[in-house]
Formats: C-alpha cells, structure tokens, sequence
C-alpha cells in the first residue's frame, strides 16, 4: 500500500448504525448523499445514528470526511426535482470536511482539464467554496463515472499524508489537502465552480512538517 499504516475498512451505509473510530487517524469516505424534498435546514432531519456520528467527526475535526460533491450539476446544497442532499448541507462548514468535485481528466499545466459535465460545482458559498476540491475521474479509461469515484481519491490521499505527519490532526491534513491544490491545471478557473481546486498530493507532501 502507499499508505503503509492504513487499514481500509468498510460499512454498509443501510445499516444505521454509528460509525466506531479506530486509534490514530481516521478518513471517512462518503460516496453517497442523503436526499429529501428540499426547504428544511440540515438540523430538522432526524439523522440515524450513521450520519449523526459522521457529522459529530467532521465537526470536532476528529475524522477527515471525504464527501462526493454529487451528480446534478448543480451547486452543492442545491435542489434538483425538488430535493437537496441533506447530508452535504449538514457537512458545510464542518472544519474536516471536504466536498470532492470531479473533472473531466487529470489536468496539466499545459493541457488543463474542466469540470466534468455532471459534477456539482462549489457555488458561491464561501464555507463550501473553501472546502471544495476536485480530482480528474478518466471514465474513458475506467468506464467509471461520477463524483463517488472521485471522493475516494481524496480519501487516499488524505491516508498518505497521515502516513508522513504521523502527528497531524484530521483538520491539519484536511487544510494541507484545501491549502496545496492547483488552480493552473483547470480551465477558466474559478472559486464558484472549482473550489479550492486540483487536489495535489505532491504539494501536499512537500512540506517537512504541517500545521
């Protein structure tokens, strides 16, 4: 693994049941949204157990939470046929949360890469925008599509880090993911589509220590 002190767990999101955290860092991969008829804020949902405790991590910053921006092409916390995905609504602002939007393909500096057609967008929410990265999701060579194979890419690297900073908190490695990616591989960038921009796990691991 390039992870080498990672176990990878998983969990059937129909069970309800909470979320148990392991020793040492935990990244939580959420390729998944929680959809309702919108017009409620995130705290009048009944949460089941589940997400309740992922949101508790993401807020306390005790579990890095990597969540899929979704499919809509809308903004995140938007509405589409009526509904929000009630759980990214409830991670917005949350201090080791990270939205995870998907590009078309991996950019460059010289061959840059845009927003693949389906993928939410940050919007212009500045504690969305602030936590907003994207990654490029190649279907052409994987036959796989969608934000929810974008969300685990940030959720490895996110392992890596931890496996260098061994001492970093899950806010610490959440920021050094928000605060090292790139706006120079994207085309047209912009905060209100890209976030943050292209997670760099390069940039990330470079320094010799984070904060």
């Amino acid at each position: 693994m390039i992870a080498p002190l990672a176990t990878i767990r998983s969990k059937d999101f129909s069970t309800g049941s909470a979320v148990g955290l392991a020793p040492g860092l935990n990244v939580l991969n959420l390729s998944y949204g929680m959809y309702a008829r919108a017009g409620y804020s995130s705290n009048q949902i009944g949460w089941a157990p589940e997400e309740a405790s992922i949101i508790s991590y993401a807020t306390r910053g005790t579990a890095v939470v990597s969540k899929a921006a979704g499919n809509d092409s809308v903004a995140v916390g938007g509405i589409t046929n009526g509904q929000q995905d009630y759980l990214d609504l409830a991670l917005i602002g949350k201090p080791s949360a990270i939205f995870v939007g998907a590009l078309s393909t991996n950019g460059t500096t010289s061959n840059k890469a845009q927003l693949a057609w389906y993928s939410n967008t940050a919007g212009s929410n500045p504690q969305v925008q602030s936590h907003f990265l994207v990654v490029g999701v190649d279907g052409g060579k994987t036959g796989l599509y969608g934000t929810s194979f974008a969300a685990p890419i940030i959720s490895g690297y996110a392992a890596i880090i931890g496996s260098k900073f061994t001492s970093a908190t899950p806010t610490q490695i959440t920021n050094d993911l928000l605060n090292t990616a790139r706006t120079d591989t994207l085309v047209n960038y912009s905060a209100s589509v890209y976030g943050k921009g292209e997670a760099s796990l390069s940039r990330a691991l470079a320094p010799t220590a984070i904060r």
